[in-house]
């Protein structure tokens, strides 16, 4: 039988693309990681990950044994619980902002999934202020989104700058102009902040796109209709920072967790915990 914890450190590898990101998220030296690859590939007799300066990715063989590790690593996980006098039981209502799920969602689900068999997920993705509504109904018990700098719920995960984007970054843009703007729809933090401060440096603007999605809004970027304003880790493929001075800095926006009363706590703990994971990892590339 493959060794599970040779397994686990591949699947690690496939989602972080990274031996330092895989053997931070393990617990692990990279050696030992790079060990664990060898011998798993030397017992297979297949080449399973590409390495390149940068990142790895996996071979045809690798594709072909990810899913099938999964599946292992996860049938462990299920049948250990099972035994587990501590196991975690329950459901949990998690609302996560696109920004997040653009980026690291889907390894913390996948790992907090494996870990935890017996936990119902239930995921609701939206803007941050849509979450906080729910969230005020009764309708999640946690939620990880953006928050104002002079708001103070929730627990810090990471702060990062808003830029802007587009196209160029010698998007044309002078004095006098009106600036198209591509926004979510109220009531997005973004859209907020991107408001007020064109409006306090008395910028005129027009909306071009509005949208709830983050791929209709890069869409509409890629396409050259306007501006749009994220968090730096998002600059997307085929869109650049704005080099233009006579935009305004925009402010630092917060990434937190904010439980709701009643929650499971020991739930609600896991989860932050493989949250806090990914983003403490060294070298994390959101």
């Amino acid at each position: 039988m493959l060794n599970l914890t040779h397994l686990s450190s591949f699947i690690a590898l496939q989602q972080t693309g990274s031996f330092t990101l895989a053997a931070a998220r393990l617990g692990l030296s990279q050696s030992t990681v790079s060990q664990h690859l060898q011998r798993l590939e030397d017992e297979l007799g297949k080449q399973l990950i590409w390495r390149t300066t940068h990142a790895v990715r996996l071979t045809p063989d690798g594709e072909l044994l990810i899913g099938h590790a999964r599946d292992m690593v996860e049938m462990d996980g299920r049948i250990r619980e099972l035994f587990h006098q501590s196991r975690l039981r329950g459901r949990l209502r998690l609302g996560v902002s696109e920004d997040f799920v653009a980026t690291r969602l889907s390894a913390v689900l996948e790992n907090f999934i494996r870990l935890h068999p017996l936990v119902d997920l239930e995921l609701t993705v939206d803007l941050s202020g849509v979450l906080y509504e729910k969230q005020g109904r009764g309708e999640l018990d946690l939620v990880l989104a953006k928050r104002m700098k002079d708001d103070a719920r929730g627990r810090l995960l990471y702060r990062e700058p808003l830029v802007w984007m587009a196209r160029s970054r010698n998007f044309p843009f002078n004095p006098g102009d009106i600036l198209p703007l591509i926004a979510y729809p109220p009531p997005s933090i973004t859209r907020r902040v991107a408001l007020e401060a064109l409006e306090s440096h008395g910028i005129a603007w027009r909306i071009v796109c509005t949208c709830p999605s983050l791929t209709g809004l890069v869409a509409a970027a890629r396409a050259g209709m306007g501006v749009l304003v994220q968090p730096r880790s998002m600059v997307e493929s085929g869109l650049e920072e704005l080099s233009n001075s006579r935009l305004p800095q925009l402010e630092q926006v917060d990434f937190v967790l904010v439980p709701s009363r009643g929650a499971d706590a020991a739930i609600v703990e896991a989860i932050s915990n493989e949250f806090l994971s990914q983003i403490s990892a060294p070298g994390r590339e959101r």
